[in-house]
């Protein structure tokens, strides 16, 4: 990593990293460019969906005098048809952390996707890496028998994780019988081993480690008006709409590799274009469809977000729907700098 003294010379002197954390549509991606225009920086990307290529519109991607003006990481890195693990990310993360930091500038972590920045910085228990020849037959064997039977499977072989998921949650039930099938292990013996975590890519994930990036703070927009961010949901859905969500989504549709049961295309808005593109309801019911979806992905986002408390997460709430809040935000980062 670079040197105390490269990173003071660019006006870092405290932390290394810093993370913008929010819901959907809370001001995360303005706030970065904010502080990028302030200090060098670079930011990386906590967000499962925008690591596909072809997935724009839905997504709400940085835009190309956006990208131009500030570096970005970990978008667009993946066809729709593959998927990105919470492990994948901590490893990629930590290497562009080490690698911005060497070039003397501040590596923002900027997203909505929760479980990746409690996998950075609580750790993640050691598992079997996901298994392309398992995986397949796994697939093979769901669209035959459907997932319910596949659920029950699960139930046979690992009652604990069985009774959490729902018969029709594919990717978990998936996951669950590819880690048990490779190893021999039902997966919630890997979640039960707390206290085998491993250090992935070198991070420390000790508590006090002050020089390791499981210690970045965490900047937490969170909205005290549940109504000032669904209406900036519904603007902002609509906003898609108008861009030609609908078209990105057919050509999406007409690739034959793509498929509901990816984790690509159950990204919210593209799992409700596809159903009203196959005829389950109309188009002019998508725009509610989307932004009820939306709504509740916010609210799950939220919850995470209010787990994540000292000690073990360094978090400084910001009210992300205060006149001020883009001020008290770079505020409190000078008071670090």
């Amino acid at each position: 990593m670079a040197s105390s003294a490269k990173l003071k010379a660019v006006g870092i002197a405290g932390p290394r990293a810093i993370a913008i954390a929010g819901p959907t549509a809370s001001g995360k991606s303005a706030l970065s460019m904010l502080v990028a225009q302030r200090w060098p920086a670079e930011i990386i990307s906590v967000d499962s969906a925008l690591v596909y290529r072809g997935m724009d519109i839905g997504t709400a991607k940085p835009t190309r005098e956006e990208l131009a003006l500030v570096p970005h990481h970990l978008i667009d890195i993946l066809d729709p048809t593959q998927s990105y693990s919470a492990a994948q990310f901590v490893q990629d993360a930590t290497r562009l952390t080490a690698e911005i930091n060497a070039r003397g500038k501040l590596a923002l972590l900027v997203g909505g996707t929760m479980l990746y920045f409690k996998a950075l910085i609580e750790g993640i228990d050691a598992m079997p890496a996901a298994t392309p020849e398992i995986r397949a037959q796994i697939d093979e064997e769901a669209a035959l028998l459907g997932w319910p039977a596949m659920h029950a499977q699960l139930a046979q072989v690992d009652a604990v994780t069985a009774a959490r998921l729902a018969p029709n949650d594919s990717q978990r039930i998936q996951r669950a019988l590819e880690v048990h099938r490779s190893s021999g292990q039902p997966i919630s013996f890997f979640h039960q081993r707390n206290d085998q975590k491993e250090q992935i890519a070198g991070i420390n994930t000790a508590r006090g480690a002050t020089d390791s990036i499981a210690s970045v703070p965490i900047i937490s927009l969170e909205p005290a008006s549940r109504a000032w961010l669904h209406e900036r949901i519904a603007q902002r859905f609509a906003q898609m709409l108008q861009a030609g969500l609908i078209e990105e989504v057919r050509q999406l549709k007409a690739r034959a590799d793509l498929h509901l049961d990816l984790p690509s295309m159950r990204c919210v808005g593209y799992r409700q274009t596809w159903d009203m593109l196959d005829g389950l309801y109309s188009e002019a019911e998508l725009k509610n469809k989307g932004i009820a979806a939306t709504r509740q992905l916010a609210k799950r986002q939220i919850t995470w977000q209010r787990s994540m408390q000292p000690p073990a997460f360094n978090k400084h709430v910001i009210a992300a729907d205060s006149p001020t809040a883009a001020r008290d935000a770079l505020n409190l980062i000078e008071s670090w700098a």
